[in-house]
């Protein structure tokens, strides 16, 4: 059955490994969701005794194929209306995250579709995060994190992360966003259209470029 609770733990463990390979431990989901240990612990045997994540006692969790299923169209909810939200409201990039976490449980399977045909059938949201299509299938390139590039690396940028929207905005102020060919002279520092631009220290593991 349909549970927002549910679908907030898949959709974190699903987001784990979007970019980097490192499956999530209880103890990093429940930093990640704000719970404590013992409640995660409790509620990931729930979700193993439903077919819906392989665990063993202080291991790794992994999402079963039903799993990745639901937390891929959960996942596909969300990107969308934020994407929906950009284009069609005119919010910023830093804005939507919050609205789409109230949308993603609202809408109806209709509205979705409409949604998705109205963009276009987009498959990547306003932060370079791949949109699922309707059966789970996702779209991506090969990537490198801006802190682990080597200098002179050139590259698109694919992705920057949604969790701080301070940091957003700085990229943004910077002139940066996804879509944009650059080329790394340190950790925190890009040149673009031949000018050196500096972005906040925490860039360096918020912002990916293709490979």
């Amino acid at each position: 059955m349909p549970s927002p609770a549910v679908d907030d733990y898949l959709k974190t463990i699903y987001h784990h490994t979007e970019w980097q390979t490192e499956r999530i431990t209880p103890s990093q989901l429940a930093a990640e969701l704000g719970l404590a240990p013992s409640s995660v612990t409790e509620m990931v045997q729930k979700l193993a005794a439903q077919g819906l994540v392989t665990h063993r006692p202080y291991g790794p969790i992994a999402l079963t194929e039903a799993g990745e299923l639901r937390a891929a169209s959960i996942i596909r909810r969300h990107r969308l209306i934020e994407t929906w939200l950009v284009r069609e409201f005119g919010y910023a990039w830093h804005e939507v995250h919050d609205e789409a976490e109230v949308l993603e449980h609202a809408i109806s399977d209709r509205l979705l579709e409409g949604i998705d045909e109205r963009l276009g059938r987009p498959s990547f949201d306003p932060h370079g995060d791949a949109i699922p299509d309707a059966s789970g299938h996702v779209e991506r390139v090969p990537f490198v994190l801006l802190g682990a590039a080597a200098v002179g690396h050139s590259g698109r940028v694919l992705r920057v992360s949604d969790r701080d929207p301070e940091l957003l905005r700085a990229v943004e102020a910077a002139g940066v966003s996804v879509g944009t060919e650059a080329t790394v002279t340190d950790a925190s520092t890009l040149r673009v259209d031949g000018s050196e631009v500096s972005l906040p220290v925490a860039a360096a593991d918020a912002v990916w470029l293709s490979a």
